[in-house]
């Protein structure tokens, strides 16, 4: 691990040192997990970060941050977002619709929505139209239980229109100023329910499903329907321990993502740690690329 320097009230920021371009080796690459929002939105989730998380090294509007990823070699981005409370979503996607029109073919940007606000599905459904490709949602932040029942009408808009779902399902990293707990919301026995419920839906859970990595693993081995996303979970950052090795996970149903731009290292950082593994040309394939293309319909 990096030399790290504590600030008060958070994790540490980590200064290391950013490759100009991906790894070489490396084959194309899919980033599966990056964050874009309006500007003032953005400064209140790095404040948020600053106070009660870890400082975010990469501070630049949504279009920028794109443009970073793009001239560094990232060929696609799957950009997310997600509602922080009722009655923001609709402006949310149509700020989606419209970086996603500014860099036609190389953004996949997906749907934001409040679970249990009003007219929710129609949300969803206006979003699809306008060409949003799936839907982000974060547990911690939504303080919504996986299996409560305003989730069926999204779980039933997802399945019903083919569109992949990324809920932040983990328990970690959580934090005492969220307004919920997430172990109380949280499980991979809630997942189960979902995959079970809804065979239709395509879900994935990042960060590897953080702190339930043995749970999340053995799920992806049983149902063809859950995908996991690798976002900071493999960087020796965050403070749980995972004992199950991606060379021991299911080989197409993880996918790369950075978490960029909330980060508190290099962006470049993960991307190292993939390359540096010793995993097979295929399996670095499906890990950078194929998989997310897969479960997004993504075309290169």
């Amino acid at each position: 691990m990096q030399d790290k320097d504590t600030l008060t009230g958070g994790m540490p920021a980590v200064n290391d040192v950013e490759g100009k371009r991906v790894p070489k080796g490396i084959p194309s690459v899919v980033d599966a997990h990056v964050h874009v929002f309006p500007e003032a939105i953005f400064s209140a989730i790095w404040k948020w970060f600053d106070n009660h998380a870890w400082p975010v090294r990469y501070r630049m509007n949504a279009r920028n941050l794109l443009d970073f990823l793009f001239d560094r070699g990232v060929q696609h981005v799957v950009a997310l977002q997600y509602a922080h409370k009722a009655g923001i979503a609709e402006e949310l996607n149509l700020f989606m619709t419209d970086l996603c029109s500014s860099v036609a073919g190389r953004v996949t940007g997906l749907a934001a929505v409040f679970p249990g606000e009003p007219g929710a599905a129609g949300i969803l459904g206006r979003a699809f139209e306008s060409g949003l490709a799936g839907v982000k949602l974060h547990a911690h932040v939504q303080c919504f239980d996986l299996n409560s029942p305003e989730m069926e009408e999204i779980y039933r808009a997802c399945e019903d229109a083919a569109k992949p779902l990324v809920v932040h399902a983990g328990r970690e990293p959580k934090s005492p100023a969220y307004s919920c707990d997430p172990y109380d919301i949280c499980a991979a026995e809630k997942i189960r329910k979902i995959l079970d419920k809804y065979p239709g839906l395509r879900l994935c859970v990042p960060h590897l499903g953080a702190d339930e990595f043995e749970e999340y693993a053995g799920l992806i081995r049983e149902y063809d329907n859950l995908w996991l996303d690798t976002a900071m979970a493999v960087t020796d950052y965050l403070p749980v321990d995972n004992p199950v090795s991606l060379a021991e996970m299911r080989a197409d149903r993880v996918m790369y993502g950075s978490d960029f731009p909330n980060i508190p290292y290099a962006w470049d950082r993960e991307l190292k740690e993939l390359a540096a593994a010793g995993f097979s040309e295929n399996m670095l394939e499906k890990l950078l690329w194929k998989n997310a293309c897969d479960f997004f319909g993504i075309e290169l």
